[in-house]
């Protein structure tokens, strides 16, 4: 929010920050007198504070101030640009009100905060360069003893994590209260989570901050959208500062009316945080039913579905985040089905890669579930070793710009065109990919272990095949032009290639295939319902069709439900697709053919309960 600002001098004895480098908070500090505080018992509701920030490019923004218990006040801001800064202060309390002064930022060697880039990558804003995001879970990071934490941030420092997801409040009664009431922030609860941010930070690791649980918490805890406004703007003024993302509540489709409550809170963040830090919710499978709704800066997914994750790439604008395609069991027990073993975890996690979606980890140990205990002697799990070796091996190709790519036998892969080529071999055997005519140093890659192999020969053709150096295990092949990667390092802007957005054929005369199963009408909603996709024209492209079911009540408004991921089967209408019934539902059937062609199919049902 730009605003103006004149007449700014720094009035000596006012609160200020010492020299502070770029991309670090600094803090102003105010109290209210006594009488004052006598005349605001609840300062929480009734005190406004903001202050405006001129930079040294005479660029003015606006940070609201937030109520840090008894007389304290903090205005909490994190310069961009160094140079000298300007400030001047705003408040309902007439000693904080009007106070000026000035600050300087120092240069650092910091990469800034993160953006969506290059349509569905992530950049740095202050070098923009690439980030390869590498989440871990903690929901309960904000609760744990602060000595299993610090063994928790050290340990995924050192395996490469930059994200670590947690929740700002929790629905679970056994922990500490984050509000003492609707209009009572425990401020004790939120001074100890911006140390926690501010150690993770410290060590490069972003926070992912999920502002409630599932199931209408953050609505039981706020039922009135004022006392949720004044959340959300406490928050922002607290965290925007730091390096963090916004995730909205956990599952947001159990929410009653979830995609209003989301655009609701998501614009807030939107109008109100000054840095614009990424924007998403936690969800059931996808929040990509909320990009229309203008808030959103990213997808996050909760699904191990090689379909879904493969048709969306091709549709939508936006980089995506699987927060729970797994959780790895590596000891402390399951109690999802997407618990799982070690391999399997590891499996699913290069699976969902491939599709360019960036990876989430979750240990049962670690990750904070409410059956489950925080323990540290899972941080070292195969699970979390075959995410250090994911990380370092992409760290060595131009991941921000590969794309899934279809001209491969034996595997999937990803490419750019021409610099490299990269196909996960699940079940190792031969593999061929088609390539442009260039040379190519040949790299097998072994997910588990991280351990890489060099063919002592080059490749150099339109045709490489080829197999891994043994059966034991899944591989990658990488065939890479090292040099020339080195030379566009140095060189090259941050993308070295158009990427387009496919359109799906919608043409039925062209799709090669129908829909022959749903029959009921209307639809039950609740109830298991047989589907299935006819092929009406067969060829190698089309017998390696995925398909994705949608379905939306659109005139209710709550967004597309996935309902299916396969060419038949059983699909079940949830209750909350739609607000009133009979509704009126668009099923909507995507296949992606094995070329990469997508194609689209609507059909008009009826639901009722």
């Amino acid at each position: 929010m730009l605003l103006g600002l004149a007449g700014v001098a720094c009035l000596r004895g006012q609160a200020t920050c010492p020299a502070t480098p770029i991309y670090s908070p600094c803090e102003l500090i105010f109290e209210m007198t006594a009488e004052e505080a006598a005349q605001n018992p609840n300062p929480y509701l009734t005190v406004t504070l903001h202050a405006e920030f001129r930079s040294p490019r005479h660029r003015t923004a606006m940070m609201p101030g937030f109520w840090d218990g008894g007389r304290k006040f903090v205005i909490r801001f994190t310069p961009l640009k160094p140079g000298d800064w300007d400030f001047r202060v705003t408040s309902s309390v007439a000693s904080i009100n009007g106070k000026t002064g000035t600050f300087t930022a120092t240069e650092a060697d910091h990469p800034g905060f993160i953006k969506p880039d290059n349509l569905r990558a992530w950049s740095t804003t202050e070098s923009r360069k690439g980030h390869l995001w590498m989440g871990d879970t903690a929901y309960t990071f904000a609760w744990i003893d602060r000595a299993t934490f610090d063994q928790m941030i050290e340990a995924r420092s050192k395996q490469n994590f930059n994200h670590i997801r947690g929740l700002v409040m929790s629905p679970r009664t056994d922990l500490r209260p984050a509000y003492t009431s609707p209009d009572k922030p425990n401020v004790e609860h939120f001074q100890e989570l911006d140390k926690r941010i501010r150690a993770m930070n410290a060590k490069g690791i972003f926070a992912d901050l999920i502002l409630a649980g599932d199931r209408n918490h953050l609505v039981k805890v706020f039922p009135e959208r004022q006392q949720r406004e004044r959340y959300v703007r406490y928050l922002i003024a607290r965290y925007s500062p730091f390096m963090i993302t916004w995730q909205g509540v956990q599952e947001f489709e159990e929410y009653t009316d979830g995609r209003a409550l989301l655009k609701e809170i998501g614009l807030l963040l939107k109008q109100y945080d000054p840095y614009q830090q990424p924007r998403s919710t936690h969800t059931l499978t996808t929040s990509a039913p909320l990009l229309p709704d203008g808030w959103m800066t990213y997808i996050i997914y909760q699904s191990s579905s090689v379909p879904l994750a493969a048709v969306e790439r091709q549709v939508y604008q936006a980089p995506m985040v699987n927060a729970e395609f797994a959780y790895e069991d590596s000891g402390a027990g399951k109690s999802h089905p997407h618990h799982v073993s070690s391999d399997e975890f590891r499996r699913r996690l290069w699976r969902m890669t491939m599709n360019g979606q960036y990876p989430t980890f979750g240990n049962t140990g670690t990750y904070g579930g409410s059956k489950f205990t925080v323990d540290p002697k899972y941080l070292d799990s195969p699970g979390a070793t075959a995410m250090k070796a994911w990380f370092e091996f992409f760290e060595r190709t131009r991941y921000w710009e590969l794309e899934p790519f279809f001209e491969v036998e034996g595997g999937v892969g990803l490419a750019l065109g021409g610099i490299e080529y990269i196909v996960y071999l699940e079940k190792p055997g031969p593999v061929s990919v088609v390539t442009e005519k260039k040379g190519y140093e040949v790299y097998w890659f072994r997910p588990a272990t991280g351990e890489t192999i060099k063919e002592k020969k080059d490749y150099k053709g339109e045709k490489f095949e080829g197999r891994p150096p043994d059966d034991s295990s899944d591989w990658v092949l990488h065939l890479s032009r090292d040099g020339r990667k080195e030379s566009m390092a140095k060189s090259w802007k941050f993308e070295s290639r158009p990427i387009f957005l496919q359109e799906p054929e919608r043409n039925p005369q062209k799709i090669p295939f129908e829909i022959v199963e749903p029959t009921a009408d209307p639809l039950p909603v609740g109830k298991p319902i047989k589907f299935a996709a006819k092929l009406t024209r067969e060829t190698r492209a089309s017998k390696a069709m995925l398909y994705v079911w949608e379905a939306e009540a659109t005139a209710d408004q709550q967004g597309y439900r996935i309902i299916g991921d396969s060419q038949s089967g059983d699909f079940t209408l949830p209750a909350g697709l739609a607000k009133n019934y009979p509704a009126v539902v668009n099923l909507r059937l995507y296949g992606l053919n094995g070329n990469g062609k997508l194609y689209q199919l609507d059909k008009v049902e009826k639901a009722a309960r």
